[in-house]
C-alpha cells in the first residue's frame, strides 16, 4: 500500500514458512470461489485471523524495517494476478499519505499496533474535500477488510516499536509495486 518512496522486497518461494504456505493456500482457497469484492475480503479477513501473531510465520528478514519509510515485504503474489500477500513493516511514527486501494483489501496486525484515520469524500464548492469518519487503534490481532470505493484512509505507527501489518490484496502488488490507487491531497478534517 506504498507509494514509489517504499523498499520493497519479494520473498522467493524457499524462503516462505510452512504457516505463510499454508494462509496461502487458504486465501487462494476463498479467492478461487469468484465472489464479490465485499464477501471476498471478508472471508479472507476470517482466513488472515487465526495467523496474526504466530512467531513462526515470518523470517527475521520478513520483519525488517527501513529507517527512511515503512518497508513493504511481498511474501506471495498469485501467479494468475488474483491476490498477493505483504508484510508491511512500520518503524515508530512512520506513516502513509491519504489515499485508497486498487482493489479489495485485507489487513490484520502481526505485531504492534497501527492508528487509522479513515475518510469520507465530499463535493464541497467546484472540488472535494476529506471529512474524517473514524479514528481506529488496531492493536495485535485486529483484522480489517473493504473494498473500494470508500476505503479511504491513513495509517500511521504512533506506537513507541515496531508494527508489522500484514495485507491480502485482490491484485499483483509484486507488478503493480502498490496497492495504492490514489493519493488524497485534498482539505481534509484533522
Amino acid at each position: 500500500m506504498t507509494p514509489a518512496n517504499t523498499a520493497t522486497a519479494t520473498a522467493p518461494p524457499s524462503r516462505i514458512t510452512a504457516p505463510l504456505r499454508e494462509l496461502v493456500a487458504g486465501i487462494r482457497q476463498t479467492v478461487q470461489r469468484g465472489l464479490a469484492p465485499e464477501p471476498t475480503a471478508q472471508l479472507v479477513a476470517e482466513r488472515l485471523a487465526p495467523y496474526l501473531g504466530l512467531p513462526d510465520l515470518l523470517l527475521s528478514e520478513q520483519c525488517e524495517g527501513d529507517t527512511e519509510c515503512y518497508r513493504q515485504h511481498v511474501l506471495h503474489a498469485e501467479s494468475d494476478g488474483s491476490f498477493s500477500l505483504v508484510a508491511l513493516v512500520w518503524l515508530p511514527g512512520q506513516v502513509t499519505p491519504i489515499h485508497d486501494h486498487v482493489s479489495w483489501c485485507v489487513t490484520g496486525v502481526h505485531e504492534g499496533e497501527e492508528y487509522e484515520r479513515r475518510y469520507r469524500l465530499v463535493p464541497h464548492d467546484t472540488t472535494a474535500r476529506l471529512i474524517a469518519t473514524e479514528d481506529v487503534v488496531n492493536p495485535r490481532g485486529a483484522v480489517a477488510a473493504f473494498a473500494p470505493p470508500g476505503d479511504i484512509h491513513l495509517v500511521r505507527n504512533s506506537g513507541a516499536g515496531k508494527a508489522i501489518s500484514l495485507h491480502v490484496y485482490g491484485a499483483d502488488v509484486s507488478r503493480l509495486g502498490s496497492s495504492i490507487r490514489r493519493v488524497y491531497d485534498l482539505p481534509a478534517d484533522r
